[in-house]
């Protein structure tokens, strides 16, 4: 890669690192499901009316929106909300290479090499790590949503790789549609009209700037950026600068939030950023020589879902 796209590599992982901090500050003003639909709404309008129709099936774009808009950002502001920190949850989300791998080989026909098995293994080992240093110092229930957020992340990564976007700025933009109602109901019924208005009325330049920051900075910048490196290189070349984002995460926490870091931590971010890395990175096997139904060649040396699908936060 050249060093200018390099650099915006790092760039956009650390902008996905620091995002973790940005949602733990915006949990302040908001209640998770509201901030979580503030988001997508920023984030939809007005981008939608600039980048073109959708260029993939109307079914990927539902998809993609409920697996991830709703479903793994509605657990993971809920589970930083029940108190799991800002750093652990960047860490811990990364086990959706994990559950990607496996919906990967069910859904998808590829099947996982002794390279990947023993990466899933490593980074098995790593949620076990930050499970006993989290149950030393955060609730079990937020560990559990933050778990349950990755798990849905691989749905909407295999959902990705069944769409074969070709342009990711365009996808992601139009999946933000999909959650932005949802959201705002379920929000009014779990988290009430009171408290919503309650967080709308207040709101001030601290919580303006943490919307503008997950919404065009972490989604549009971030998802614009990564597919445009897509397009110009291998995702085998660009999938790497994802494991910075725990990184990023965590140092931010640290800096900014305050956050401890114990050695448990630190050993749990070894394993966990190591078996993705076997994990995400390794060539899967497939069963047959075009993935199911994708009309793709996933033989022996094509990139795994989890390497293609962007690892935004």
């Amino acid at each position: 890669m050249r060093p200018v796209h390099t650099a915006l590599a790092v760039l956009v992982a650390a902008v996905w690192g620091f995002n973790f901090v940005v949602i733990e500050i915006g949990l302040g003003h908001f209640p998770p499901l509201l901030l979580s639909a503030l988001r997508f709404l920023v984030a939809a309008l007005p981008a939608v009316f600039f980048v073109g129709r959708p260029k993939v099936a109307w079914k990927w774009i539902a998809g993609v929106g409920v697996a991830l808009g709703i479903a793994k950002f509605g657990l993971l502001f809920t589970g930083m909300a029940a108190g799991m920190p800002a750093g652990l949850s960047s860490l811990v989300l990364q086990v959706q290479a994990v559950f990607t791998a496996v919906l990967a080989a069910v859904v998808l026909r590829e099947r996982p090499g002794r390279v990947r098995v023993t990466g899933m293994g490593v980074a098995l080992a790593g949620i076990a790590v930050a499970a006993a240093d989290g149950g030393t110092s955060g609730p079990v229930l937020g560990f559990t949503l933050v778990v349950a957020a990755a798990a849905c992340w691989g749905v909407s990564n295999v959902l990705t790789r069944k769409a074969s976007p070709p342009d990711a700025l365009n996808f992601m933009v139009w999946v933000c549609t999909v959650p932005v109602l949802p959201l705002f109901a379920l929000s009014l019924l779990l988290e009430g009209p009171e408290r919503d208005l309650a967080a709308l009325r207040s709101l001030d330049w601290s919580g303006a700037a943490v919307i503008g920051y997950v919404a065009w900075v972490s989604t549009v910048f971030g998802f614009g950026a990564w597919g445009y490196l897509l397009r110009r290189y291998p995702a085998s070349s660009v999938a790497p600068f994802s494991l910075l984002v725990p990184v990023f995460g965590m140092s931010s926490a640290a800096l900014v939030l305050g956050e401890s870091v114990s050695g448990l931590r630190w050993l749990a971010a070894v394993l966990l950023v190591g078996g993705v890395a076997l994990t995400s990175l390794a060539p899967a096997r497939a069963s047959n020589r075009t993935g199911a139904g994708s009309g793709r060649d996933v033989s022996e040396g094509s990139p795994p879902a989890a390497a293609v699908a962007s690892p935004a936060p």
